[in-house]
């Protein structure tokens, strides 16, 4: 498939983007693995000659909300939810953006590559990932994020018999218009 020539803004009508975190410590059966959904967000995806040449995605932080919750010993409130995100915007991410800048992107065999700089809890540093470009435009792709690495301390609760695992997954879904 070509997609079509020019600039592309892409964000929740196009599409999702969530987050999908996993829980660990020993009172791992407490807790849920969350689906995080990103409600505001935007991203450009530059197409030359039928392929996208570069890559941009900027998301506000603030606009987390709790989709889903899986396992756990009991279903999460409403109230659980609002605590969750919380201390995500107030701890984990300080209330920064998060931001994808590509300095390259290389597409092969319906397969993106991009390489860039990853901005989240106002630390940037190199990030690669892969994408999958379906015939119809389709965008898929995760990019699997070590906080540490990024200077954030995996949520904790409970002690730090319950907390967040230090890798997270950042998971896009969108369609680009055809050529």
């Amino acid at each position: 498939m070509t997609l079509a020539p020019g600039t592309h803004k892409v964000g929740p009508q196009q599409g999702t983007l969530h987050v999908h975190t996993y829980r660990d410590g020993v009172a791992q059966k407490i807790g849920h693995d969350l689906i995080i959904a990103v409600d505001r967000w935007e991203g450009m995806v530059e197409v030359v000659d039928g392929g996208p040449t570069r890559v941009e995605l900027d998301a506000d932080s603030q606009s987390l909300q709790v989709s889903e919750g899986v396992g756990g010993a009991k279903p999460l409130s409403d109230d659980d939810k609002k605590k969750i995100i919380d201390a995500t915007n107030d701890k984990v991410l300080k209330k920064q953006p998060i931001k994808f800048h590509s300095s390259s992107v290389t597409h092969a065999g319906g397969k993106l590559t991009l390489a860039g700089d990853l901005t989240m809890g106002g630390t940037t540093r190199p990030a690669s990932f892969d994408l999958a470009l379906a015939d119809d435009g389709h965008l898929t792709g995760k990019l699997e994020i070590v906080q540490s690495e990024w200077g954030i301390k995996p949520y904790k609760a409970m002690m730090g018999a319950l907390k967040v695992k230090d890798t997270i997954e950042i998971v896009l879904d969108v369609t680009l218009p055809a050529g």
